[in-house]
């Protein structure tokens, strides 16, 4: 009986591993690829989703060190500003000599004004269109006139190539009764500031970056964007399914 045993020991031994569970069978190279690529495909949609609406952002050290700046974020922001292109040539208008506006933005900004003179408020327009290269000077000459790093010099300007300005649709207002106000906070406590929290938004314009906003740039009451067009509204895209992710 032992011998027998022994027998029977010795061929189940000859039989392969893999082929003693009639459950098992192993994979083919190309059944192998196939999972890896379909894995690798749903990998690389679901990083693409939360990168696209801001659920994942690099971790960014802000300020820690003077004169450390920060690298953009994965959806394009630097520094807390979003990208933004240049207005064509030919879709600017002049305002009055050395500001132009887009021409979208010129019409619905007379008709705002023409309301607001209406009603004894006199709306002055402080800024409009800059270009990359304006923007630039702007941005560098100021920060290094006020000794600040980038990081501090965003907080109030945006850096090339990313303010709202250079699309041609943001605009600076001013109240022109309290022109001491003008590029100030305390311009939202003028006549000016409290018609347009009542009425800009019929005219399609909108507060850029109100208090607290969550792109971390100081509070600017003056600062107004044009989002009355399909174009305008891709422009801001990006900004306002950043506020929504949050």
């Amino acid at each position: 009986m032992a011998r027998a045993a022994k027998a029977r020991s010795n061929k189940s031994d000859d039989i392969p591993i893999a082929s003693r569970s009639s459950s098992y069978k192993r994979l083919s190279t190309k059944q192998l690829r196939f999972i890896s690529f379909f894995a690798f495909a749903l990998f690389s949609s679901i990083v693409a989703i939360l990168v696209r609406t801001n659920l994942i952002r690099p971790v960014i050290v802000q300020g820690s060190f003077k004169g450390l700046q920060p690298l953009p974020s994965l959806d394009g922001r630097l520094l807390g500003h979003f990208p933004y292109p240049e207005a064509k040539p030919e879709d600017l208008v002049s305002v009055y000599p050395g500001l132009q506006v887009h021409k979208d933005t010129y019409e619905a900004m007379k008709r705002m004004r023409a309301a607001a003179a209406s009603d004894g408020v006199q709306l002055v327009l402080l800024s409009g269109y800059r270009s990359h290269q304006l923007q630039k000077e702007i941005f560098f000459e100021i920060k290094s006139h006020r000794n600040q790093t980038a990081f501090e010099r965003s907080k109030v300007s945006a850096p090339p190539g990313h303010s709202e300005h250079s699309t041609g649709y943001a605009i600076d207002l001013g109240d022109g009764e309290m022109r001491e106000t003008d590029f100030e906070v305390e311009f939202a406590s003028t006549k000016a500031f409290k018609w347009l929290q009542k009425n800009a938004a019929r005219y399609h314009f909108t507060l850029s970056f109100p208090i607290g906003n969550a792109q971390g740039v100081s509070y600017e009451p003056w600062h107004w964007r044009y989002e009355g067009s399909a174009k305008a509204l891709r422009q801001f895209e990006d900004a306002r399914l950043f506020l929504e992710a949050l």
